[in-house]
């Protein structure tokens, strides 16, 4: 990987705000809704571990991502382990508060703090291209600087391609993405796109417990710091007025 998007990633537990889970130590004995092989619920059994919860007590179902919000919504199950960049609009397309009405328990807060989304590119395309890959990056960066800077210009650009799309539900989710998942303290401190080589040691250590890797990579394995755009140019930009 040589350049990360989400400083912080998506991965949430997702309940009523008057449901029965008020912490992750009320998932014992409860119903907990997913899709089957996300990524959020691969990681639930070391989550369940790390906070002292015992997994075997949870009962699993596995439901349709496209019914995951309403399952919760009529009480078909307590919670559901989620993307939170998915779950959240779609809980405003259904005319919900996601703040007021529902807890978000992010599993960056309960003990398994991972990077996620981001740019991978071959090692030989890195070996032998190295300029290709910086300008790659650079464009990368610079498109994600502009759209945050003129996020109304963006969408209408996307409605283009996808004439579709509701505009002002894709403006919301750009901005929600932006203001919880790449603009963090973090990204503030080393930039967009680079990582803290400590924090990586410590999330591929969960990724490889989670997923059973046969090997634990190094964190130089995973990202290469050396193609980053300057710093000057990675400052996290204010959102349009």
């Amino acid at each position: 990987m040589v350049y990360v998007i989400y400083n912080k990633a998506p991965f949430a537990l997702l309940t009523k705000a008057d449901g029965p889970i008020k912490s992750v130590k009320d998932l014992g004995g409860s119903k907990l809704g997913s899709p089957a092989g996300g990524a959020s619920f691969k990681l639930l059994p070391l989550l369940a571990k790390q906070n002292g919860v015992d997994y075997s007590k949870i009962s699993i179902m596995q439901v349709s991502p496209s019914l995951q919000e309403q399952m919760l919504i009529q009480g078909q199950i307590d919670s559901v382990a989620v993307f939170t960049a998915t779950s959240y609009i779609n809980l405003v397309s259904l005319k919900l508060d996601p703040d007021k009405d529902f807890r978000w328990m992010y599993y960056s807060d309960l003990g398994l703090d991972l990077y996620s989304n981001g740019v991978m590119v071959s090692p030989k395309l890195a070996r032998e291209h190295p300029e290709a890959v910086r300008g790659l990056l650079r464009a990368i960066n610079r498109s994600l600087r502009e759209t945050v800077e003129n996020p109304d210009a963006a969408i209408e650009l996307l409605a283009t391609e996808e004439p579709l799309i509701k505009k002002d539900i894709e403006k919301r989710r750009l901005l929600y993405v932006y203001k919880t998942l790449i603009d963090t303290l973090e990204a503030r401190d080393l930039g967009i796109g680079d990582v803290n080589d400590s924090r990586l040691t410590s999330a591929i250590s969960t990724i490889a417990a989670s997923f059973e890797l046969p090997r634990v990579p190094t964190a130089a394995d995973i990202f290469d710091h050396s193609f980053l755009p300057a710093k000057v140019d990675r400052v996290p930009p204010s959102i349009a007025p």
